[in-house]
């Protein structure tokens, strides 16, 4: 997701600093950014030049003591301890006036707000995957966000050519609360009819929906999505209709993650 928003950014002429504490995963954010730039070369979707102009538009870094900017967006693992210890870090390196915004897909906005100095300032900006060709992005509104925030968060989005929708801090908050029963009632009749997965991703793409529940839940990573899952059957008190399902929780157990792993509920080349 890092290395998505990175390039969405950096195709609109910002300047950008991708960083990671993990050295490994900034050289993988070289490989997909160069991956992507030459395919749309390819497509000729851009010119030599731009895609050129591009990639000088992007620092890769593994020190977050450089990681100075009037806009920066977070996009680590769900969880709210890290999340917020890391914008802690960031805050005290970082002009009051910064504004920090986090990708994450599930967590309250509001509790992450909670240790950060300047609460106004923060707010959720959750992309999509791929994030530097899916057009959604949901602005979200945490307790202390004040409008300003919100509103520059709208302008940038469109700037890089996003369609932003600004919502309210609540589980899931549109499309993941919206969205959670594509998977989950999906996985269900496949565990209660032994119906092949192929054949509901088929019917699913069959009726309109670009990927099937399955194929998707390989793309966006089945730890992500379980995480999601659960962050929303707790929020909901633990409802059964946000129950995770046994089919996804077995697949994590076993770090068949989906396409970034090499196997989910498909297999894929290396």
């Amino acid at each position: 997701m890092g290395s998505g928003i990175a390039l969405a950014a950096a195709q609109k002429n910002f300047q950008v600093i991708l960083c990671d504490i993990n050295e490994a995963v900034v050289e993988a954010a070289k490989k997909s950014i160069t991956s992507n730039l030459n395919f749309l070369l390819d497509k000729q979707k851009i010119t030599a030049a731009q895609k050129e102009a591009c990639w000088q538009n992007i620092i890769f870094t593994s020190d977050i003591k450089t990681c100075k900017a009037d806009l920066i967006i977070e996009a680590i693992l769900e969880n709210l301890e890290i999340k917020s210890n890391l914008f802690a870090q960031l805050a005290a390196i970082n002009s009051p006036e910064t504004i920090l915004a986090s990708n994450t897909s599930s967590l309250s906005i509001t509790l992450i707000q909670k240790n950060v100095p300047g609460p106004q300032r923060m707010a959720g900006l959750h992309f999509f995957n791929p994030a530097h060709i899916m057009k959604l992005v949901e602005v979200v509104k945490g307790e202390h966000t004040d409008d300003t925030t919100a509103q520059t968060l709208i302008d940038f989005c469109k700037q890089i050519n996003k369609v932003p929708v600004l919502c309210k801090d609540a589980p899931g908050f549109i499309v993941n609360r919206v969205a959670r029963h594509y998977y989950l009632e999906a996985m269900q009749i496949v565990q209660n009819t032994g119906i092949a997965i192929e054949d509901v991703d088929a019917a699913m793409e069959a009726a309109g929906f670009k990927m099937g529940p399955f194929k998707l839940m390989d793309l966006i990573g089945m730890d992500v999505n379980l995480a999601v899952s659960t962050s929303l059957y707790e929020a909901f008190d633990k409802a059964e209709r946000f129950k995770p399902s046994a089919l996804q929780i077995d697949k994590v157990n076993k770090n068949e993650l989906g396409r970034k792993t090499g196997k989910g509920f498909y297999i894929y080349n290396a």
